[in-house]
């Protein structure tokens, strides 16, 4: 997957409720340092901010509307202030679909744009799956976050479904030993930011 060329490279850590991608995230940059800037989970942005969290049908467009436009603008932003820097994107652009109350299509019809042209914003994502595809519990320090174990399958399913057509898309399983999950994903992303500065962003 081709993109311009002059952008950083942009690598979204997403999963269902409860994967741990966002403490993934956290320690990914810490451990490499002035290479990565992270990009923070815009509807955790909102949500903690005040933004209200309805489950009305409407109130949900509304919601993942704002979602996405922060999502992206604040991508946009990072890239401008730091563009020899790997973006590391707690969720991305495309999220928002699985979320969305009705079929994918309608979420980017809804936003003037298309998956593909979405899928194409990024050059990696690593995707964790739920603790609660395993029967574990998702309780975390995540004020915002309202699924149940149920709800986090089935949104984890969606995502996959979603980020799966990305050219290069690494799975990081449920594990019982979070620090196992946690090595293998960051393997995987030591894995992805080498492909792409050997080879460019054509997916392997």
């Amino acid at each position: 997957m081709s993109s311009h060329p002059t952008r950083p490279f942009r690598i979204v850590v997403t999963g269902g409720p409860g994967g741990g991608k966002t403490t993934a995230a956290d320690l990914f940059r810490r451990e490499l340092g002035t290479r990565i800037v992270a990009v923070p989970e815009s509807a955790t942005l909102l949500f903690s901010g005040g933004f209200p969290r309805y489950e009305e049908p409407d109130a949900r467009i509304a919601a993942q509307t704002a979602i996405f436009h922060v999502q992206q603008n604040l991508e946009d932003m990072q890239a401008a202030k730091h563009p020899n820097r790997i973006l590391l994107c707690d969720r991305g652009t495309i999220d928002g679909a699985a979320y969305w109350p009705g079929a994918p299509e309608g979420f980017f019809k809804h936003l003037g744009t298309t998956m593909a042209e979405q899928l194409a914003r990024y050059d990696g994502v690593i995707f964790f799956e739920t603790a609660a595809a395993g029967g574990l519990s998702i309780e975390g320090n995540n004020p915002t976050r309202t699924e149940d174990a149920t709800t986090a399958v089935l949104l984890d399913r969606a995502l996959h479904g979603l980020w799966s057509q990305h050219p290069r898309f690494s799975f990081v399983p449920n594990n019982h030993s979070f620090f196992g999950k946690i090595s293998r994903g960051f393997e995987a992303l030591q894995a992805m930011v080498a492909a792409l500065h050997n080879g460019g962003r054509e997916a392997p």
